[in-house]
């Protein structure tokens, strides 16, 4: 067997959050490509529609659902509609996130725990919910989306790096409880990366960030895709 055989997801059911574009989007795209079935979900069908037509657009049959991964009854019953309509999810990423960027002293609480809700809160609901579905299976792997700026921390995010920083223990934590089932948890902690949140940059932001960066540059949602691939792969069965 090719060693490139180990990166197959082929017959693998993933679920990626939040991935009409972006990060997620990729994420999904590599995943088709090695074999798997995409399902994946968006607060309106109107980024739903989008999603459908950009995975369509690149020969790629997603299934995409309308869930607010806020709503733990919503994720619930998508969870339980992707199966019956799917098949039992093997692959999930919590990809699903928010930024709202402001000074503590102006942000107000409502800010606050609208992104610690979506980011945290949301994957919580998540994994929650398809955790139980692998543990009968005794098999899946499950990937967060974390963030560097939830291991440094960064101004004007004290809510986006909560939110990041949560979900580094609640990985590490899941993957104690988990890992004995068989059930692989792991996170992912981009730094910046080119991508519809980070537009907002100004060029001399976004030249300042590339030079704190090793390779110069800042990433691109492929490179994020790739490793997401090695972790859903069997190449990582004891990662």
């Amino acid at each position: 067997m090719s060693f490139l055989n180990n990166f197959s997801l082929e017959g693998k059911i993933a679920l990626v959050t939040g991935a009409s574009y972006g990060i997620g989007f990729a994420i999904a795209s590599a995943y088709a490509e090695a074999g798997a079935t995409i399902v994946f979900n968006d607060i309106k069908q109107e980024l739903v529609d989008k999603g459908l037509a950009a995975y369509a657009e690149k020969g790629i049959k997603a299934h995409g659902y309308v869930c607010d991964v806020t709503n733990e009854e919503q994720v619930n019953e998508l969870v339980k509609k992707v199966e019956e309509e799917v098949g039992v999810i093997d692959i999930l990423v919590n990809n699903a996130g928010i930024t709202n960027d402001k000074l503590m002293i102006k942000m107000k609480p409502e800010e606050f725990t609208k992104v610690i809700d979506v980011n945290l809160n949301g994957a919580f609901y998540m994994t929650k919910a398809i955790s139980a579905l692998m543990i009968k299976q005794r098999s899946g792997s499950i990937i967060s989306m974390s963030s560097v700026s939830g291991l440094k921390g960064n101004p004007a995010q004290v809510n986006y790096s909560a939110s990041k920083a949560g979900l580094v223990g609640m990985t590490l934590s899941a993957a104690k409880e988990l890992g004995r089932r068989g059930i692989r948890v792991n996170g992912i902690a981009p730094g910046f990366v080119e991508t519809d949140m980070t537009a907002v940059l100004t060029d001399e932001q976004k030249s300042h960030a590339a030079e704190n960066i090793s390779m110069q540059r800042l990433g691109q949602p492929q490179d994020i895709a790739n490793t997401a691939l090695y972790l859903a792969s069997d190449l990582s069965t004891y990662v």
